[in-house]
């Protein structure tokens, strides 16, 4: 990529009108990233679930949100119909050797639908809600990943969701060259299986099923209002409440993800050497 032209950078959200800190933290990586690096970088926002907006394959990088609601009854809308298409065509596109190729970061909703599509293992409702500061384990391939390239093993990393990617379909991952790079902590404890944290589908796209882009300023003004104080207190109890507070205050967790992975995946993506600082 020539890094004195503009790059140009897609964002689709499909957060479908609802609240969310997602968007103003993706914004703002992006705009430290080019101030940084003194680079002109040029970013549009495509409202897909609501509005129908896709976008088209002029840009360089995009990077696909969160949302609520489930990933399973979307299945077959027009929306979807038309996220699988715009995927279809980025990886087609990235299939040519002519090409400049393009990259694509999946967060949390989007990585859901594309597991689920790509059948890579079983997307499920949680018997909870997970939502919270939790550490994050590197599998043997991730050592290897330049997205993640200086995190510590575990990192910490805000998850958010009432859905998971469990029983992995090793036979598909092979066949797709796709590699799972993260599952979550491990609770001897709990009889459940770890879910899915983070998946390279190839050299190009990569997604996390958690929040790599959320800060401690935006997690903390949205655990501190009273309605969702009253939520986590309620489902997980007032200590909880209080560890969740004193993680988001410590330099070493969220914020050092959040000073790394999306930066890191814009150095791969526009060819520049991993300069991640926190």
């Amino acid at each position: 990529m020539n890094l004195n032209s503009t790059i140009k950078i897609a964002i689709i959200d499909l957060y479908a009108g609802a609240e969310n800190q997602g968007m103003r933290c993706i914004r703002e990586i992006i705009n430290l990233y080019a101030e940084q690096h003194h680079l002109d970088i040029k970013t549009d926002e495509f409202e897909l679930r609501n509005q129908l907006e896709i976008p088209d394959l002029s840009y360089d990088v995009y990077i696909s949100t969160g949302g609520p609601g489930s990933p399973l009854e979307s299945e077959g809308s027009e929306w979807e119909r038309l996220y699988f298409n715009w995927l279809s065509s980025v990886e087609n596109h990235n299939l040519s050797n002519d090409n400049i190729k393009k990259y694509v970061f999946l967060i949390c909703h989007s990585f859901q639908i594309v597991s689920r599509q790509y059948k890579i293992g079983l997307v499920s409702k949680r018997k909870s809600t997970s939502f919270g500061v939790f550490p994050i384990h590197y599998l043997e391939d991730t050592k290897f990943e330049p997205v993640f390239k200086g995190l510590n093993d575990p990192f910490y990393a805000v998850d958010s969701r009432d859905y998971q990617l469990t029983q992995p379909n090793l036979d598909q991952i092979r066949k797709l060259g796709a590699k799972i790079l993260a599952i979550e902590k491990n609770r001897p404890h709990v009889p459940l299986e770890r879910a899915i944290m983070s998946i390279r589908l190839n050299d190009y796209i990569i997604g996390t099923q958690f929040h790599p882009e959320a800060d401690a300023s935006g997690m903390l003004l949205h655990l501190q209002t009273p309605e969702r104080r009253k939520v986590v207190i309620e489902n997980h109890g007032e200590e909880k409440w209080n560890s969740m507070i004193e993680q988001l205050n410590d330099p070493d967790k969220i914020m050092y993800t959040y000073a790394h992975i999306l930066p890191n995946f814009l150095d791969q993506a526009i060819g520049k050497e991993a300069t991640a600082t926190v």
